[in-house]
């Protein structure tokens, strides 16, 4: 006969969803430790994101846990565990290999920073929900017999899908400034939409979110471009004046028309939107980041290099003051080196697919070998996709690539600076200048043995040969 846990538990698992779901491992270890402080005599609860989720019928990234045990409690009842903010009463449990936060109920005020309160005090489970930012993230859920606790009326507002501060909007916001960003991100990647008296305070209280870090701003960003509903999320910044404070140069899209020849979709803003609107992740996951902000950014510089004559509209020198204002975006949003120089490529090579049926074999190659082609591909075929539709260079380079194999694109190398040593030639720059001679003849079809490139060698270069 099973036990009293166990019965608690099988409830539990099912209450969400129907008699199939399999529980995630993750979450049967949320619930192990629910139960060890249970038994220990504490109150105890998933919160937040994974009890809205769970309702939702979704799986849950983290499992957070609020219990009555303080600190030093939590931490005497399980052998692995992280001090991450004793002094908001928060632990890591590690437990048969999940990370789970556990955090005492507590109560907080004094925010003087617009991010962190300046005292803290422990307090009931009720208080702890009414410090919390939006009514769906201020549900309790008793693992053991899958009772929600609801203080705030946060089932209701998941049922009409909608965002809600908890208490006053005003207040909420001026506690942490990124919750406003917060609330379109999840507005976004939920496909809710934000209460009139929420969304009125956001735009009210705008221009505090530049108080917040880049690096919080960054990241709220990201998650709203990665995971569903990136189109309504820009709009929703646009709309609320968030986006002129933290990205004014993607608010400055807006009304910078295209030739409708190339554009018929109509300005740059529009085209950018609908490009966010296809953008998807592979097996229905969360978007490359870096494919992400180099659809936003991809055609940053066309406001300041518009101009119209007599032909008609142009972006001359766009793409290079796109990879400038680019450049200075990321940087400002502490972007790290590699995640930049990969989005600056994107930027960098975007309008190089017009001219890929044009293109010798040699530089096709080294295109199609590119580091990171695959984003860049699907940035071409989502940029085609947000105008005029036409996949053809798509396709072609689509094509080419089946039809090539790795030795066609990375062919071995026939001769190394020490054969051109040996044949005479004294070291030095030159040598960076034959092997990419070589390397381009291979790549043409021109020579594939080791003596073809010897005397491909002597008749270039023949004058330092000896």
């Amino acid at each position: 006969m099973p036990s009293s846990w166990g019965k608690r538990k099988a409830i539990a698992d099912n209450v969400f969803s129907n008699k199939d779901r399999t529980p995630s491992a993750a979450y049967e270890t949320a619930v192990k430790i629910v139960d060890k402080l249970h038994k220990a005599g504490h109150e105890a609860f998933l919160v937040g994101g994974c009890v809205r989720d769970l309702i939702r019928g979704i799986e849950p990234e983290d499992h957070d846990i609020v219990t009555s045990a303080r600190p030093a409690e939590v931490q005497s009842l399980f052998s692995h565990t992280i001090s991450v903010g004793v002094s908001f009463g928060v632990i890591v449990v590690i437990e048969d290999g999940h990370r789970h936060e556990v955090a005492t109920f507590r109560a907080e005020s004094d925010y003087t920073d617009g991010r962190r309160p300046s005292t803290v005090t422990f307090a009931s489970a009720k208080q702890d929900v009414l410090r919390r930012d939006f009514t769906i993230n201020g549900l309790l859920l008793d693992v053991g017999n899958g009772r929600i606790i609801d203080y705030v009326d946060g089932l209701a507002d998941i049922k009409q899908k909608v965002i809600r501060t908890i208490g006053e909007a005003d207040l909420r916001f001026s506690e942490d400034h990124l919750r406003m960003l917060r609330a379109i991100r999840l507005a976004a990647n939920l496909n809710f939409t934000i209460t009139p008296d929420t969304f009125s305070a956001i735009k009210k209280n705008a221009g505090a979110i530049c108080r917040v870090s880049a690096e919080r701003i960054r990241d709220e960003l990201t998650s709203f471009l990665t995971r569903g509903g990136a189109r309504q999320g820009i709009e929703m910044l646009a709309a609320s004046g968030l986006l002129k404070e933290i990205l004014p140069e993607v608010n400055a899209l807006r009304g910078v028309e295209q030739p409708p020849r190339f554009h018929p979709e109509g300005d740059v803003w529009e085209h950018t939107l609908r490009m966010l609107a296809v953008m998807t992740g592979s097996s229905d996951g969360p978007v490359d980041p870096q494919l992400a902000w180099g659809v936003l950014l991809h055609d940053i510089g066309k406001p300041p290099t518009r101009f119209e004559d007599g032909w008609g509209v142009h972006f001359h020198g766009h793409v290079q003051k796109g990879e400038q204002i680019a450049s200075d975006i990321l940087q400002r949003l502490r972007f790290s080196n590699k995640e930049t120089g990969t989005i600056l490529a994107l930027v960098h090579y975007h309008m190089h697919f017009m001219n890929v049926r044009e293109m010798r074999p040699n530089r096709l190659k080294r295109f199609l070998r590119m580091l990171d082609f695959p984003l860049h591909l699907e940035l071409h075929r989502l940029d085609c996709i947000g105008s005029h539709r036409l996949l053809d260079n798509y396709n072609f380079c689509k094509e080419k690539l089946s039809e090539l194999a790795i030795e066609d694109l990375h062919p071995p190398r026939l001769l190394t600076g020490h054969d051109l040593i040996d044949m005479g030639f004294p070291p030095g720059p030159v040598f960076k200048e034959i092997l990419s001679g070589l390397e381009d003849a291979q790549l043409e079809g021109d020579i594939s043995t080791r003596e073809e490139a010897r005397w491909f060698v002597i008749n270039h270069w023949g004058e330092n040969y000896g």
